[in-house]
């Protein structure tokens, strides 16, 4: 399929002219679709959690509204910790909706050794401008905690899964893939981390990347700057999608609880 251009996507939670809001559980939180579980023999409690809801509404030569919403939750009970995510991002431009995404993902880690664990993932994600009605994915592997931070924390996964394709034009489809996951933070000040999580799906019909690089800094005990870039890719998208490459940029007031 030929190269279809690239879509941006704009989520702005904190900017001049902006109404917005944010809430986390801790200054250095952040929303991540795709992250590698965390590691429950690190955990010093036994559940973190944190919010972020953010509206913009740019109104006089142009006018756009984007909204973005979203939890993270994980309890820990070593060896095990167990995570549950909820996302929801819209956008318009000039009352005609430019960007629409819901996500709903569990995970669930089994330390083996310090290092090394199993991991279960399931994730559902609808993305109305994708070309997918839905996407339903499982997937089960192996992972390995090569750093254990702060400072560096870096952690790989790899292992097959299965993704049920509901396609928006109508009819689905099964396949079979290859999961990949990288997740690394550099806790490079007391008060400033850097992130970077990548996540791969391979199989016979795509391949769909999936990046997400942030810089969080926190301003005070209650309020932290958030700024982050995504990117997600499909190399063979449906017909009816508009693009190849999706970009979402931020910035993001975080309050914490």
């Amino acid at each position: 399929m030929p190269y279809q251009g690239r879509r941006l996507r704009h989520y702005s939670l904190f900017t001049a002219g902006v109404v917005s809001l944010g809430l986390a559980g801790s200054a250095q939180a952040q929303i991540d679709d795709f992250d590698a579980m965390a590691n429950p023999a690190t955990a010093d409690e036994p559940f973190k959690g944190q919010a972020e809801l953010g509206y913009n509404k740019i109104s006089g030569n142009s006018n756009s509204e984007s909204l973005r919403a979203g939890a993270d939750m994980t309890w820990f009970n070593a060896p095990w910790s167990y995570n549950l995510q909820l996302s929801a991002k819209s956008a318009s431009d000039d009352e005609e909706t430019s960007a629409e995404e819901y996500m709903v993902q569990g995970k669930t880690r089994y330390n083996l050794s310090q290092y090394n664990y199993l991991f279960g993932l399931a994730r559902w994600d609808k993305d109305r401008f994708s070309g997918y009605d839905s996407q339903s994915t499982l997937v089960g592997g192996y992972g390995r905690q090569l750093l254990v931070g702060p400072p560096h924390s870096l952690a790989v996964e790899v292992g097959p899964g299965v993704r049920h394709d509901e396609f928006e034009e109508g009819g689905s489809d099964n396949v079979g893939l290859l999961y990949a996951g990288l997740d690394y933070d550099w806790q490079f000040s007391e008060n400033s981390k850097f992130s970077q999580s990548l996540a791969t799906e391979a199989s016979d019909e795509n391949i769909i990347g999936r990046s997400q690089t942030a810089l969080t800094v926190a301003m005070n005990d209650s309020l932290a700057l958030k700024v982050s870039y995504e990117v997600e890719f499909n190399d063979n998208p449906p017909p009816s999608a508009s693009s190849q490459t999706d970009t979402t940029t931020g910035v993001s007031l975080v309050y914490s609880m």
